[in-house]
């Protein structure tokens, strides 16, 4: 993952200075109304290290939390993204989850976006603030929320055990390729176990060649075989993990395009791709989304999303 710490749109700001930043927040907060251009200017436009930074300036400036003055000074998606900005990553992601388990029905895209396209380690960083945050583990939070086969797949990937080597075993490979086709399309019902064994537990590399083996065995894609074999979240789980062993850009440039298409924007999913991925892999997204397309990531967001929201997500997005 550290390689791709340069693929951002969102990197450090030159000459930065956080009591000064501190201070324009202040200032963007005083008086009748917000100034939104400024919080934007300020947060879309620094690192997280550098907010971090800036947190403890404006509490030791002012004597109280930035977020907690952000969030009664602000509202709506706008309030959001700039919360989201102001936590850590995985501080962020912990938020995510609970925020995806609550109330009524769980939003399921929210807990699979993020297990299938996290490290170990980013998942046990997850898991651990999780749990000093909310005081019950990620883990029963979960099973508390979820069932069934679905469930099974959340807590195997909430093992953070997957191999993340590069060595790919031809053999194993073959059969690994030979054991789905049998639990699944050459067979009356499905063996879900098998899938998941393979898919939760395997490093990437050696999927690949799963993938290439299974499309001999079974003379289609493991994409179309889960679709046909499977149904709802699961469904959607296993295609999350194929799609981001292939390629997280193109699964979250997948995620951004379904998140603004058709009727109305699915805010939720919009708001925490970009948010979590901005220091991250953005430039690789857009460039898979441009290409898989044919329009910018940008101009979709533009076109889609509107007021001060949009404006933040733009800047994100960091231009054509």
């Amino acid at each position: 993952m550290a390689a791709l710490g340069n693929r951002g749109t969102v990197t450090e700001a030159s000459g930065f200075n956080a009591e000064e930043d501190a201070q324009k927040l202040r200032e963007a907060m005083k008086g009748a109304g917000t100034n939104e251009a400024v919080i934007t200017e300020v947060l879309a436009h620094r690192t997280n290290a550098q907010r971090q930074r800036i947190k403890e300036a404006f509490k030791q400036m002012v004597g109280k939390d930035l977020a907690d003055e952000l969030s009664s000074e602000l509202s709506g998606n706008f309030c959001s993204v700039v919360l989201g900005l102001l936590m850590l990553a995985p501080v962020y992601d912990a938020y995510e989850m609970k925020y995806a388990m609550k109330g009524a029905g769980t939003e399921e895209a929210g807990l699979i976006d993020i297990l299938a396209s996290r490290s170990n380690a980013e998942i046990q960083t997850v898991t651990a603030f999780y749990k000093k945050e909310h005081g019950k583990t990620l883990e029963d939070a979960i099973c508390g929320d979820t069932s069934g086969m679905f469930q099974r797949v959340l807590v195997s990937l909430l093992t953070a055990g997957r191999d993340e080597s590069d060595k790919v075993d031809e053999a194993l490979a073959v059969q690994d390729a030979k054991d789905i086709y049998e639990a699944g399309e050459a067979r009356w019902g499905t063996d879900e176990v098998k899938f998941l064994t393979v898919l939760c537990v395997r490093n990437r590399n050696h999927l690949l060649r799963v993938f290439e083996e299974y499309q001999k065995v079974s003379g289609r894609e493991i994409e179309d075989s889960i679709k046909r074999e499977m149904s709802g979240s699961l469904e959607e789980v296993f295609l999350a993990i194929v799609k981001c062993m292939r390629s997280k850009p193109a699964f979250f440039a997948e995620r951004l395009y379904k998140s603004m298409k058709g009727l109305g924007t699915t805010d939720s999913v919009l708001i925490r791709i970009m948010v979590a991925r901005a220091e991250i892999d953005m430039l690789d997204i857009k460039a898979q989304f441009l290409k898989m397309y044919g329009k910018t990531l940008y101009s979709f967001i533009k076109g889609d999303t509107s007021g001060d929201y949009r404006k933040i997500l733009l800047e994100l997005c960091g231009g054509e």
